[in-house]
């Protein structure tokens, strides 16, 4: 079992930035792909960024490049996801995952966080 924690959400203007965290216990996850997914207002859960942990390898979602940045601290075991200049489009709720299998879709994912609410104003 791995049990995953978001935190760091909140309501900011557009144009700011936010750092959410997600602290991960339980099982041994060095062979785990940590992910972020979002799922804004009636929409579908999506895929924003992920992490192998070992290795740090990280992807992205092509809308998130260049603003969002994965990373993790393998000492705190705790995932990163650094949002730089937010808009409303990112209002979602955020939720860390994690399996050993990576996947850009929701499904799979055996473990998940449970979310963390951004709120973007303009």
């Amino acid at each position: 079992q791995v049990q995953l924690a978001e935190s760091g959400g909140g309501s900011v203007q557009s144009g700011g930035s936010l750092r959410l965290s997600c602290a991960a216990s339980g099982r041994a996850f060095s062979s785990y792909y940590m992910v972020w997914f979002r799922q804004p207002p009636g929409k579908e859960r999506e895929f924003v960024a992920a992490i192998r942990w070992s290795i740090g390898a990280t992807y992205y979602a092509d809308s998130v490049k260049g603003r969002f940045t994965i990373s993790r601290d393998n000492a705190r075991n705790t995932l990163y996801l650094q949002i730089n200049t937010l808009n409303t489009e990112d209002t979602a709720i955020y939720y860390c995952a994690a399996d050993i299998r990576y996947g850009t879709t929701k499904y799979g994912y055996e473990y998940w966080g449970q979310g963390t609410q951004v709120t973007v104003s303009s």
